[in-house]
């Protein structure tokens, strides 16, 4: 009996020995294989980007079929009527390429026909909050450069999903819900979206025929379909139906444009993001704040670390909403906004024991949304970010087709001298980023979606990398903190943030809506990493979506091709 207690024991203590491996304080795994990921936030879309992987296709291809399958499974947060901003890595040279495929406000919406229309902010819904939508061309320039499959391939599952129908999911459900207003607005977004005039309830199978058939024709007949065939069409019917003004040289003089990442070094990252018109300096100019202060010695969840972010966000967010526009209409001083002397002005106006409420743009001398992300077995990697920016955007369905069309008009300014001022064939300022950071062999791509949250949720996640060496799933499950819609001192923060922690800021003067533990509201993010050095793939998703990061599965020997 003494030697059977003796080796329980034993037992136990070896047991106790793996704890501190097996604790840890976020939820998932980091996924990792030597074969491509697609990581988003529904399942069946990263099985639709992973099974295009298994097909030989590449990261692009993977990325495509992807997002299709999530325009009909979150309607409300992205499809084929918004807009689209990616970041590729070139594994074999190194190489990063930037596409801007946001699009331009119809040539007549300028302010001078808002006003005309007694019209004295900019609207938020409606025909005329939508602008030309630039995914359908971003997918198409992509693939002309990158693709491997078939163009038609790419959508097969996307149409299978919209003709047979899939059980509605959580989180887009809660969605759903929110936009009901949204979508009461229009008789078509009723139609298709409200079946018997109700929003469908979780686990509810929901069919749309229509996006079925529109992805046919863009399937068979490729981007051209859209800007300047049938579907073009059917947008300009809808929008002259509602007063609106798109024509149809609007949308057939429409390009993506392939643009230059900008970037900075964060400590020994160096990490990009997109150039003006989206907000990713933002993000930029936050980390080289944070950057002039050391790591906190007491980790991320401390007052001191929390302080110094949420006030580096202020600072970052008061000079872009200053500065920010299409650069084809003026410059936009991204050079001087970047630069390390500019953020070590900035940083000094921190008080390390006192929130700043009222924050001013520095001088200078001179929503809703779906990101997502793929690597595949060659290393190459696709971060990307799908938007309608509001739940179904502007609310307005086009007829017949199945799709809402974005609000990212929305965004602009009736204030003829600020730099995202309206004009004609402009495009907005807008939210959605993608980003890519690496150091050494370590290459990753990322991003995190939900209106302004996205550069402070960017440069929390790139902090937990590097200054706390965490994993890319310990990274986004971390606790975040985002901005409120009473801006000032107010801050949105999750609960799992410590109690100790939020009642020390508090003291200093922030004011918090404490949300529940994993909040939507702080974005859903993605995360690929490719080791070079190991040829090993990682993934990440957040569990603050539906969604997971899948990896492809390997060709067996005697399998078919």
């Amino acid at each position: 009996m003494k030697m059977v207690a003796r080796g329980a024991m034993v037992i136990l203590i070896a047991f106790a020995a793996c704890l501190p491996a097996q604790d840890r304080t976020y939820g998932r795994s980091v996924v990792s294989t030597q074969y491509g990921i697609v990581a988003t936030s529904y399942v069946q879309a990263s099985q639709a980007g992973a099974r295009a992987l298994e097909q030989g296709g590449s990261a692009i291809d993977a990325a495509i079929a992807a997002n299709a399958v999530l325009g009909v499974a979150e309607p409300m947060t992205n499809g084929i009527g918004g807009d689209l901003f990616a970041i590729y890595w070139d594994a074999k040279t190194g190489k990063l390429y930037g596409l801007n495929a946001s699009g331009w406000a119809p040539k007549a919406l300028t302010i001078e026909h808002l006003r005309g229309k007694g019209i004295a902010e900019m609207p938020q819904y409606g025909i005329d909050s939508a602008t030309v939508p630039g995914a359908v061309d971003g997918w198409q320039k992509l693939h002309d450069r990158f693709g491997k499959l078939p163009w038609h391939d790419l959508f097969q599952p996307a149409i299978f999903y919209a003709e047979h129908g899939y059980p509605v999911a959580e989180v887009i459900h809660d969605y759903w819900a929110g936009a009901q207003a949204t979508l009461e607005r229009n008789p078509e977004s009723v139609r298709v979206f409200m079946p018997g005039g109700k929003v469908p309830a979780t686990g509810e199978v929901f069919r749309n025929p229509d996006i079925a058939r529109t992805l046919t024709l863009i399937a068979n007949e490729g981007e051209g379909v859209y800007y300047k065939g049938v579907i073009a069409q059917a947008i300009l019917k809808t929008s002259a139906e509602l007063g609106g003004t798109m024509s149809a040289d609007d949308l057939a003089q429409y390009s993506a444009e392939w643009v230059e990442p900008i970037s900075t070094t964060y400590r020994d990252w160096q990490v990009y993001e997109l150039p003006p018109n989206g907000d990713g300096m933002a993000a930029l100019e936050m980390l080289n704040i944070m950057e002039q202060f050391k790591p906190a010695a007491d980790g991320p969840h401390s007052a001191a670390e929390v302080h110094t972010r949420i006030e580096a966000m202020k600072l970052a967010y008061a000079d872009v909403k200053a500065y920010d526009g299409d650069p084809r209409f003026g410059k936009i001083p991204v050079t001087e906004l970047l630069s390390k002397t500019f953020a070590a002005k900035r940083a000094a106006s921190i008080d390390p024991a006192r929130a700043n409420c009222t924050v001013a743009p520095g001088a200078l001398t001179g929503s809703d949304t779906t990101y997502f992300s793929v690597v595949d077995r060659e290393g190459n990697i696709l971060s990307i970010i799908q938007s309608n920016y509001s739940s179904f955007g502007s609310g307005v369905t086009v007829q017949g087709m199945g799709f809402a069309l974005q609000n990212r008009g929305g965004l602009f300014s009736l204030d003829s001298k600020s730099p995202n001022a309206l004009a004609g064939r402009k495009r907005p300022f807008h939210t959605i980023i993608p980003a890519f950071m690496q150091h050494g062999g370590r290459h990753i791509g990322f991003g995190i979606m939900g209106g302004m949250n996205q550069p402070l949720a960017h440069a929390q996640f790139v902090s937990n990398v590097v200054d706390y060496g965490m994993n890319i799933q310990a990274a986004m499950e971390e606790p975040r903190f985002t901005v409120n819609a009473k801006l000032g001192c107010n801050i949105a923060i999750e609960s799992r943030m410590t109690p100790e922690t939020i009642e020390q800021l508090k003291k200093m003067g922030h004011e918090f809506d404490v949300r529940k533990q994993y909040s939507t509201t702080m974005g859903r993010g993605q995360a690929v990493l490719h080791d070079s050095a190991t040829g090993v793939n990682f993934g990440a998703s957040d569990p603050r979506a539906d969604g997971a990061a899948v990896p492809e599965s390997p060709r067996l020997p005697g399998s078919p091709p």
